[in-house]
């Protein structure tokens, strides 16, 4: 080996002699060894790009200590002082992931030193953990966060709450580009499934957090970044296969920096499960595309991604008396709430468990498929100015297919049949509910940073959104008078959103101050008929001033705390004004949310605590009854509020050893309460409603206790193993903390274990096996309930459904990158 190296040395030394005083030459790398071509390279105010071989030569004066200065697009700028004398060096770039992924979600994230709390969720925690299961099971280690699906294994139709509150108040933004469906406001990532494959980082910001675009943030926001440049070219193919026959596949390539100025991605993914209750099966495909235009001042991207999904509907949940075994409770459920259940059908419901799906027509299906198209611009127009824009465009368009036994001829505009003597007023029939829309707009913000001091942004969107909601027959036992393609239903709805905002933060000395503003005016209309009632005609114009400010005050360079105090409105969803169960105009809900927090990080310890206190004036809250698409119904309350304390930390114990853990502890209560239960006759017809009346009652769904635990041995650097827990504490499924309607406590335990590691010449192996619920606990984070009072009985009595999840259940992965 010394002769080796003294080999290298006389040859080093030899070139260096040959070489002439005045001549400096420098070779640019990447991080691998690989020469850049291309690179600008900067000695004393002079500038050459590199050649083919990463090399390129300077005339300097003799024995002078040349500055030098490396840029290459997608690396890290490099500088360095030569030592004097020094007339040839070798310099290693290390990629920068963030150059031009940041300036596309730069306006909307919080800055690690805003007076907000938030996590970050990186490109190789997610790569991690991305087995196929949605992007809610991502997040499950963040402090607050419940998830869940329907199918109860992680695949298809998903949930989340983020301090109680659903995803209609989750605020979602692709690189700064609106996801939430404008109606709804809720985020439904089954319509792309396996993005997270194509996502570089994941910001969760809680509480209502800074301004940015799309619907308002009222319980938390998700920035999502996607892939950031590449320059070198690759290859993926990732697979995953576990229990309940599920499987994704993923193949990804991109070509790197072509010609130092152009670059180009795609994947394809496809992800199925038969799910874990029973027929809730997942067929979902996507695909995704970029192709963008880099030089050193300006971006321009342009990015297709769409997602089709076909889900068995499992939404109707599982009666409670399955999950207990209370036989007595199951016949009450089989006799008293109105399922008409008769011959077979009682059968297997007196039979079932908890994996029971009440549908079983083998087309019962949800179908749905949502094309996105983004073109996006980033510009340093001076040093002290950056522009950035963007246009975009989404495509939805599906239906969910169901069987309807006995459903009333007049219910879908048709005329009875008459057969001889007989009159008949019902059939049985396939119906097809759809929802055709188009939601597009462009969004901008220019940030202007005059000094390190000083940073002000200035942005905002306006977008549209048009749906149409109609159904249709495709199959009738008896026909009538109608035809195929016939609308038994149709209403129109346009939305408009525009906001424009309004933020800046000055360092003065340890503080630095935050002040953010924001407008919003939202019109919405709706017209038309709707499955069941009739000439709907809603019109609503709101307009919100949402201000912001916060403090942050530096202690020393490893900590910090801070406060905030912010104020937002938000507008109702579409639900809200046509199924209202009070039967009244929904109002607009707004809040007020008061931070406070510490943060401590240095190399092997990082702590952070908010207090928070969100104050809400009429508030949506959830009933605790579902409408027949399985969504969650919502009324007004006066008063409410949510407080709480949320801890997130992370312990570096050795080299060997990391401890995070999460607490969220949290009140969630409304003030005065109204509940009314309708009193039905023996047919099951509503003839009145009787009032319950409630004083400081928990809010549904909200727990009061969430903790997470994340113990990880690494006993090489290749290789990892972690042991996770998640503790929920008892949610209540309505406003009426009523222990016989809520959802249990759960402590449910995984394993995940990741090995990674090159061999054949593949550049990188990952190896990832995730062991979910390890102790085989039987638990549920989502169910509904409701009540009735039946004349007969003058008693109130109540039917609660759970979305049970599975028990244990396993992914393996095997991920390739060429």
């Amino acid at each position: 080996m010394f002769k080796q190296l003294y080999a290298t040395g006389a040859f080093c030394l030899t070139v260096m002699l040959g070489i002439a005083q005045e001549t400096l030459s420098v070779k640019v790398t990447d991080n691998k060894s690989i020469a850049i071509p291309g690179a600008t390279v900067y000695v004393e105010g002079k500038s050459k790009q590199t050649n083919a071989d990463g090399s390129v030569s300077f005339v300097v004066k003799d024995n002078h200590a040349a500055r030098v200065t490396v840029r290459f697009l997608g690396f890290q700028e490099f500088r360095t002082t030569l030592n004097q004398g020094q007339h040839t060096v070798l310099i290693q770039l290390q990629p920068d992931q963030n150059i031009m992924a940041d300036a596309f979600v730069y306006a909307s994230r919080a800055k690690d030193n805003s007076a907000t709390t938030f996590k970050n969720i990186n490109k190789s925690e997610i790569r991690r953990n991305n087995l196929g299961r949605d992007i809610p099971y991502l997040l499950d280690q963040t402090p607050g966060v419940v998830v869940g699906s329907d199918a109860g294994a992680g695949i298809g139709y998903t949930n989340m709450t983020i301090r109680g509150s659903d995803n209609a108040r989750i605020n979602v933004t692709l690189n700064g580009i609106p996801l939430n469906d404008a109606e709804s406001m809720g985020s439904f990532f089954v319509n792309l499934p396996d993005f997270a494959s194509s996502v570089e980082s994941i910001q969760v910001q809680r509480g209502i957090g800074t301004s940015t675009n799309g619907a308002g943030a009222f319980g938390a926001s998700l920035n999502i970044q996607t892939d950031a440049l590449e320059a070198s070219p690759y290859a993926e193919f990732n697979n995953s296969f576990g229990s309940y026959n599920s499987w994704k596949n993923t193949l990804k390539v991109g070509s790197g920096l072509l010609n130092n100025k152009y670059a180009f991605n795609a994947r394809l993914s496809r992800i199925s499960s038969d799910g874990y209750i029973e027929r809730a099966s997942s067929d979902l495909k996507s695909f995704y595309v970029d192709g963008g235009l880099y030089t050193e001042k300006h971006t321009l991207k342009a990015t297709v991604f769409s997602g089709k999904e076909k889900t068995y509907q499992a939404w109707y949940g599982t009666a409670e008396p399955l999950l207990t075994g209370d036989k007595a409770e199951l016949q009450r459920y089989a006799n008293d709430s109105f399922w008409l259940f008769s011959g077979p059908e009682y059968d297997r419901f007196m039979q079932g468990d908890r994996k029971y799906n009440y549908y079983t027509y083998p087309n019962q299906t949800d179908n749905y498929t949502q094309t996105h198209a983004h073109l996006q611009y980033s510009g340093q127009w001076a040093s002290d100015l950056r522009v950035n824009a963007a246009l975009h465009y989404t495509r939805g368009a599906g239906y969910f297919e169901e069987f309807k036994a006995g459903a009333k001829f007049s219910e879908y505009g048709l005329e009875n049949v008459t057969l001889g003597d007989t009159t008949l007023k019902k059939t049985d029939l396939i119906r097809r509910r759809w929802l055709d829309n188009h939601f597009y707009g462009g969004t901008y913000s220019i940030n202007y940073k005059p000094s390190q001091a000083f940073n002000i942004i200035l942005g905002g969107a306006y977008n549209q959104y048009k749906g149409d909601h109609y159904g249709e027959i495709t199959w009738a036992q008896y026909a009538s008078n109608g035809s195929l393609g016939d609308k038994y239903y149709l209403n129109n709805a346009v939305k408009n959103d525009f906001n424009t905002y309004l933020k800046a933060d000055y360092r003065l000395d340890k503080w630095l101050l935050n002040v953010d503003l924001q407008y919003r005016n939202v019109t919405y209309k709706v017209d038309g008929n709707d499955n069941k009632i009739k000439n709907i005609h809603i019109s609503d114009n709101l307009n919100f001033i949402n201000p912001k400010a916060g403090v942050t005050y530096f202690i020393n360079p490893a900590s910090h705390v801070y406060a905030s105090y912010a104020y937002a409105g938000k507008e109702p969803i579409r639900k809200d004004y046509i199924e209202n169960p009070n039967n009244l105009f929904p109002k607009p809900e707004k809040m007020q949310d008061i931070e406070a927090g510490y943060r401590f990080k240095n190399e092997s310890f990082n702590i952070g605590a908010n207090l928070y206190a969100m104050l809400y004036k009429n508030q949506l809250v959830q009933t605790g009854s579902l409408n027949d698409t399985g969504s969650a119904l919502r009324v007004n309350v006066p008063k409410s509020y949510r407080t709480g304390i949320e801890i997130d930390g992370a312990w570096n114990i050795s080299s060997q050893f990391l401890w995070s853990a999460t607490a969220a502890l949290s009140r969630n209560k409304i003030k005065d309460f109204v509940e009314m239960v309708p009193v039905l006759d023996k047919n099951g017809n509503k003839v009145s409603e009787k009032a319950f009346n409630y004083d400081n009652t928990d809010i549904a769904k909200s727990p009061a206790a969430v903790l997470s635990n994340n113990f990880t041995y690494r006993p090489m650097e290749a290789l990892s193993i972690s042991f996770l827990s998640k503790y929920i504490s008892r949610m209540y499924l309505d406003n009426t903390s009523a222990k016989e309607r809520s959802i249990k406590p759960s402590f449910v335990n995984n394993i995940a274990a990741n090995y990674t590691f090159k061999a054949l010449g593949i550049e990188r192996i990952d190896l990832n096996l995730a062991v979910n619920n390890i102790f085989n606990t039987k638990f549920t984070t989502n169910g509904y309930t409701y009540s009735q009072i039946l004349e007969s009985k003058g008693s109130r009595e109540y039917f609660n459904f759970y979305y049970p999840q599975a028990t244990t259940n396993f992914m393996l992965g095997l991920n390739l990158r060429f």
